[in-house]
């Protein structure tokens, strides 16, 4: 079906920046939403931000000010931009899509990209 490959994660000082990126190989199937979930080390899968196909956006509290995500349509492609970043965004970061199957969606999975921030 969909295959979500991410990139752009590392370590990072804490105040810093990364931008992380999400390309959808959809095999002819339509995307509506699509997100970035993060999971921290012994805590739950969160949802960090997501947007949907007309660009309507939402955010986990904890981000809200710090992280933008925003999607090219034609690249079937989301990025995550992540400003003044704190070591408890540490995580392994997951991109997200809803795939179009016309009755119901299915959900798509990267295979998760890390990110760690140092204080």
């Amino acid at each position: 079906q969909v295959q979500l490959v991410e990139s752009g994660g590392g370590l990072e000082q804490a105040g810093g920046s990364l931008r992380l990126s999400c390309v959808a190989s959809t095999n002819g199937f339509s995307i509506n939403a699509m997100g970035w979930w993060r999971q921290a080390p012994g805590k739950q899968l969160e949802l960090v931000a997501g947007i949907t196909g007309y660009g309507r956006t939402n955010y986990a509290d904890s981000v809200k000010g710090r992280f933008t995500i925003s999607r090219d349509n034609a690249k079937n492609t989301v990025y995550l931009q992540m400003n003044s970043l704190k070591p408890e965004d540490t995580a392994v970061y997951y991109c997200n899509a809803k795939i179009d199957l016309g009755d119901y969606e299915d959900d798509a999975w990267g295979q998760g990209t890390q990110v760690t921030v140092s204080s």
